[in-house]
């Protein structure tokens, strides 16, 4: 609702009497309305409005991007390679932002895998060992079947008119009479860059988050393995999976090296040396209502083979200590490029989450 004079409140009323999501943005000089705003906005009547007082018409972009997250949820659907059940999840996430969830069986994927034609698939290997700055440990032969799969991972979204895939990588993959061809990573770092999702070990939770992100400002997450050094108040952000476009799909691609997967010394993974100095927001959706987050900037890439491949060191923007010691809901996080808590504020208020900053 663009704001441009006095008188409108009993608009605004009948405008947020519908219950639906409401942003109010009003330029100087619109007139006194926005007295009232915040008074609306503890109201049960309020509950989901959201006002920009601004003379930055920028921000109608930003006022349109939580929209555009709840329209990506509703219209998701994740594709699940597992043979575990998730339907208690699945039903929530249904019930409360209209994503779908399809569990996927190994054979399905090992079919979609066969009918890759080998020609693309050698080309697929060609681009991604040409685009390296180094193949360290992976054979070519690895990295083929690796590319191939990414190949069959990008026919089967389509065929299923799905926008995200993730694997149960260290559960289902390792079934003994039916295996995937090849590691997901490079699949999974390709569906990111198109501006799909690639999700690693069926983490559904990281999952909506990756959408969330994408919805708010098109560009993916980076799933981690969080470690803490106190003695520059930092994170160190590890993941054997690099997405090399954080800036989104049409952004520039960060050097990357081709590895294997650190814990297991086999596969393909691209190890990605994400841009320094840039600024990043780590966040999850656990459950239907609850978002812990913190913000911070990239220190450091570091380049060592301890944790997993890829790397950032995040200097926090709160306190490390408070962060650790509130850290909860278990280990994996989903960092984005950007400081998006205006954005991220927004949509949970209009989805009614509770968004903490573990690290104040």
């Amino acid at each position: 609702m663009i704001h441009l004079s006095m008188g409108i409140r009993s608009i605004l009323n009948e405008i947020l009497s519908v219950g639906k999501p409401t942003v109010v943005f009003a330029v100087p000089y619109s007139g006194h309305g926005w007295t009232g705003f915040g008074g609306l906005q503890k109201q049960p009547l309020g509950a989901k409005m959201e006002c920009m007082l601004t003379s930055d018409y920028k921000q109608l972009a930003v006022a349109v991007r939580p929209f555009r997250a709840i329209h990506h949820l509703r219209e998701a659907r994740i594709l699940n390679v597992t043979t575990r059940s998730f339907s208690g999840y699945a039903d929530a996430m249904k019930d409360k932002f209209g994503t779908e969830m399809k569990r996927i069986g190994l054979e399905q994927v090992v079919d979609a895998y066969n009918a890759v034609n080998d020609n693309k698939a050698k080309a697929e290997t060609e681009q991604w060992i040409k685009g390296a700055s180094e193949v360290v440990e992976p054979s070519r032969s690895d990295i083929f079947k690796s590319c191939k799969l990414a190949l069959a991972f990008e026919d089967m979204l389509d065929q299923e008119d799905a926008t995200l895939m993730t694997v149960d990588c260290y559960g289902t993959m390792w079934d003994k009479t039916i295996k995937l061809p090849a590691y997901p990573c490079v699949g999974f770092t390709r569906l990111n860059n198109m501006g799909l999702g690639g999700i690693c070990e069926s983490d559904l939770q990281s999952a909506m988050t990756h959408i969330i992100f994408q919805g708010l400002v098109g560009k993916p997450g980076f799933i981690s393995d969080p470690t803490v050094d106190e003695s520059n108040n930092s994170i160190i952000l590890a993941h054997c999976l690099g997405t090399t476009k954080m800036d989104g799909p049409g952004g520039s691609a960060a050097p990357y090296k081709l590895r294997t997967v650190m814990e297991r010394r086999e596969g393909v993974t691209p190890q990605v040396f994400m841009r320094i100095g840039q600024k990043v927001t780590q966040a999850k959706l656990v459950g239907t209502d609850f978002l812990p987050y913190f913000t911070g900037e990239v220190i450091d890439a570091p380049d060592v083979d301890r944790g997993c491949r890829t790397k950032i060191t995040v200097k926090v923007d709160g306190d490390i200590e408070k962060l650790w010691k509130n850290w909860s809901s278990g280990l994996h996080r989903v960092t984005c490029y950007g400081d998006i808590t205006e954005e991220l504020g927004y949509f949970c208020r209009f989805k009614e989450i509770k968004m903490v900053d573990e690290a104040v």
